[in-house]
């Protein structure tokens, strides 16, 4: 007990001397200097001088050499560490946050405002498409867009996620407006850019699709009409219910049980979860509270259905890859980063 006691006290003295040097460096703030101080003292007076804490060990009848006075400061020290970590968590997500909103502010600041305004007025749909190192493929997916649809006109928007081969040149010549990011943040921050963007231009609906080619342009009639005909809020294209040319097998099992766990969550059949090519009124669209960088599909769904949007899915065709490399991680990475986005919409 007594080489306990001793490990103890000089790791306090180390974790407090660590936090001082901290908080000279400017690394941490003065609070968070105080609250190192006083867990090291406390667990320093602890090593030192144990009986100081008997009035409290016998506020709870904990005996003296009975192991329960062990217990007690073990049992303490994991609910000040699970608070630690709390905090920590905390000024995790808020940095995050700042990060966050400082990136879509300089995307929408470096957008072709210029040419967005000497757009002619009425009805627009805008085709939103995230995108990052898609030099190759951007260029193909803007040009086989239809200029227009059910009468209304059809604006492209490409945001370039911090990409580094042209991405921005090639969209732009291609005639579609672009935003830049100055760093790469994932593709549900530049759809928000992209999303806020077209609200900003008025248009009637909005439309996500990839850059990379693996969705048809010229199925965007197909996608957009539930919507002109008043018959849905948010449509969802679905390669479950078209054409889909395949891809590895636990990709398309993923698919099939992220789409099952959706629908159980909310009782909405949904048959493809992950699909990016889909249409949202743009009422509907500006309720919606979009938080996720990555993975950003199913929220979006659970996110029209929680401020009770029509949702009807379409069929559409998904190819595969013709040029260029995919961003999307590993599967079992891909899999277990899309469960906890479901999980964090669904339960905020």
């Amino acid at each position: 007990m007594v080489a306990l006691r001793v490990l103890g006290g000089l790791l306090a003295v180390a974790f407090v001397a660590w936090s001082a040097a901290r908080y000279r460096r400017r690394q941490i703030s003065r609070l968070s200097l105080l609250i190192s101080g006083a867990i090291g003292l406390g667990v320093i007076l602890l090593a030192v001088a144990p009986d100081l804490f008997n009035p409290v060990f016998e506020l709870f009848n904990f005996q003296p050499r009975s192991g329960r006075r062990l217990t007690a400061v073990l049992l303490f020290a994991v609910i000040v560490l699970a608070l630690l970590l709390f905090r920590l968590q905390a000024y995790v997500d808020q940095n995050e946050r700042s990060i966050r909103l400082l990136v879509e502010a300089l995307g929408a600041k470096e957008f072709d405002w210029d040419r967005a305004r000497a757009l002619p007025p009425g009805r627009r749909i805008v085709v939103v498409s995230p995108a990052f190192n898609e030099a190759g493929n951007v260029g193909e997916v803007i040009r086989a867009l239809p200029e227009e649809v059910e009468g209304h006109r059809v604006v492209p928007i490409v945001v370039d996620d911090g990409s580094t081969d042209g991405t921005a040149e090639a969209a732009r010549e291609a005639g579609a407006l672009v935003a830049r990011l100055p760093i790469r943040r994932g593709g549900g921050l530049a759809l928000r850019v992209g999303y806020d963007l077209a609200l900003a231009l008025g248009a009637d609906i909005v439309v996500s699709i990839d850059a990379d080619g693996q969705h048809l342009p010229e199925e965007l009639p197909t996608l957009v009409k539930p919507i002109v005909a008043g018959e849905a809020d948010h449509v969802n294209g679905s390669r479950m219910l078209g054409y889909y040319e395949g891809g590895p097998l636990i990709r398309n099992l993923g698919v099939h049980f992220f789409s099952w766990l959706v629908t159980i969550l909310t009782g909405q059949r949904i048959t493809d979860i992950s699909s990016g090519y889909r249409a949202t009124r743009a009422d509907v669209l500006r309720e919606l509270v979009l938080e996720q960088d990555q993975f950003w599909t199913s929220e979006v769904t659970i996110e029209a259905l929680r401020h009770r949007a029509r949702i009807v899915e379409v069929p559409v065709t998904f190819l595969t890859r013709r040029g260029g490399v995919s961003k999307k991680p590993k599967s079992l990475r891909y899999g277990w980063s899309f469960l906890k986005a479901i999980a964090k919409t669904w339960l905020r």
